[in-house]
């Protein structure tokens, strides 16, 4: 398969935690950290060919995928910012990348999503 298939797949399945569907499926929302261990770090069962999470990123950037920034709106009171940025740091973790052609309400769009 190639690599939007791939994707495509492990999104669909239930056996992944660390990758999703944002929801209204536009996005792919990642946990860094956890896909680093459930799924570049397997043994033997590897679905894409890197042990390494920049090579992922590159993979998606190569085939379109944008990442996108997370904004978050800072209280002016220190103990409500000191909570806001420990749920921000944690939040982090988590990558969102976007392509056009790449929605789960439209399977069929993935067919289109070509390496640059």
């Amino acid at each position: 398969l190639r690599f939007p298939q791939k994707l495509w797949k492990m999104l669909e399945s239930s056996k992944f935690q660390s990758i999703w569907w944002t929801e209204g499926g536009k996005c792919v929302a990642i946990n860094k950290d956890l896909f680093e261990v459930e799924v570049l770090g397997r043994e033997g069962q590897q679905v894409f060919h890197t042990q390494k999470i920049k090579s992922f990123m590159r993979q998606l950037n190569a085939y379109g995928f944008t990442k996108l920034q997370q904004n978050f709106q800072r209280s002016a009171s220190l103990p409500e910012f000191l909570s806001e940025e420990a749920a921000a740091s944690a939040h982090s973790q988590i990558l969102y990348y976007y392509n056009p052609s790449f929605n789960r309400a439209h399977p069929w769009l993935s067919e289109t999503c070509k390496r640059r």
